[in-house]
């Protein structure tokens, strides 16, 4: 489990300016509560709503969230030595998300864009990628960071890049008319920080990915905003596209957290546009790797990727959050010359922004990381024994 976990080190910056939401789950009561961090505390919301799912649909979440008087209150600090210990006999924090269907909009920066094309044509062979990198960006090069997703240059550059033998079905959603938007896992499925995430034991060529997740309501109006780890599998994806549901979506391969920031008149849209987002990775062996993704460098608006996942064509009435994507995708080596990075178990993988706080996660196998047994039945019933339905 993910350690020194503090209400300093997770916490936003401006944290007394901001209106959070936690999901904490409470042992003698079976089940998890909507909470409102407010000075140092949580505060149990579930008598005003007993999801988050139901509070995002609440014209008035932000005033819920700032001053409804709660119920039980627990301090922030016991939460997250709990949530680090894995002890989940005593009362722990969740993902802040529950009824919201997990998606994700994937190549929207150019450097990942790259990336993807380059495991591609390795087939997910990791010892391939160095000579194949260097092949694809001096054809392509800087030719598509440029270029605007859908317009007439961009038509352009794919008749260019056929020509040349160089399309891709990753360059088709990079720069094509449609944004690649998939469903990155089950309701309810994701951890939150202090807890594990998983890759498969059989990977040998995978990394984080941090990102901004927007939190959107029924109406497809964005209500919040969190930050996410889409946990990759490149040499499953890299085999085949078709794989992506193996890549992506696995025990404990999304993370979510620490708190949904909810937008209000110091933080709105435009600042999730202005988001820098910076990733830490410690391994036990002493490996450190920095890495950063800006928000500034994407290259479709973020409601360009809200607009492509809901409108009349997909409803979500239980609304939905959305992984934006990212700009980080590591190309240094770690465990042997030109493999690049993979993970290692035990790595502590820290994702952070000044207004959304930090997601802070270890490493495990899928297989090794705590199941995932809490489903849809189990809430339900649980809410109705507490008389919350």
């Amino acid at each position: 489990m993910a350690q020194g976990l503090t209400p300093e080190t997770v916490l936003p910056r401006d944290a007394e300016q901001a209106a959070l939401v936690a999901r904490v789950h409470e042992p003698e009561w079976g089940g998890p509560c909507v909470a409102a961090v407010r000075d140092g505390l949580v505060v149990d919301l579930t008598g005003h709503a007993s999801t988050v799912s139901e509070l995002m649909e609440r014209e008035d979440a932000e005033d819920v969230v700032r001053r409804a008087p709660g119920g039980r209150a627990w301090r922030l600090g016991d939460l997250l030595d709990a949530t680090a210990a894995g002890r989940h006999d005593q009362p722990h924090l969740l993902a802040p998300i529950d009824l919201q269907v997990i998606k994700a909009a994937g190549v929207t920066f150019a450097s990942s864009l790259l990336e993807r094309v380059i495991e591609e044509r390795t087939g997910g062979d990791p010892a391939q990628a160095a000579r194949v990198r260097e092949r694809v960006v001096r054809a392509v090069g800087g030719a598509v960071d440029r270029i605007r997703p859908g317009s007439a240059e961009a038509e352009k550059a794919k008749e260019l890049l056929l020509a040349e033998g160089l399309w891709s079905q990753y360059l088709e959603v990079g720069i094509g008319p449609d944004p690649e938007v998939f469903t990155k896992a089950p309701v309810l499925s994701a951890v939150g920080t202090g807890a594990d995430v998983g890759v498969l034991a059989s990977s040998g060529w995978n990394n984080p990915e941090p990102e901004a997740v927007l939190v959107v309501d029924s109406r497809g109006r964005v209500r919040g905003a969190t930050l996410g780890n889409d946990v990759n599998l490149r040499d499953v994806e890299g085999r085949s596209a078709l794989l992506l549901p193996r890549a992506k979506d696995n025990n404990a391969s999304c993370a979510i957290g620490p708190f949904v920031r909810l937008l209000d008149r110091d933080f709105d849209l435009d600042a999730v546009r202005d988001l820098d987002i910076e990733l830490l990775i410690e391994g036990p062996e002493g490996y450190v790797l920095r890495g950063r993704s800006s928000m500034r460098e994407i290259s479709r608006d973020v409601l360009e990727l809200v607009a492509a996942t809901h409108g009349a064509h997909h409803q979500h009435p239980d609304g939905f959050v959305l992984f934006t994507g990212t700009l980080f995708a590591p190309t240094e080596d770690r465990h042997a010359p030109g493999a690049g990075f993979t993970h290692a178990q035990g790595d502590i993988v820290r994702i952070s922004s000044p207004r959304l706080g930090a997601l802070v996660n270890t490493v495990a196998t899928s297989e090794g990381a705590t199941p995932w047994t809490f489903g849809l039945r189990a809430l339900m019933r649980n809410l109705a024994e507490r008389g919350l339905l």
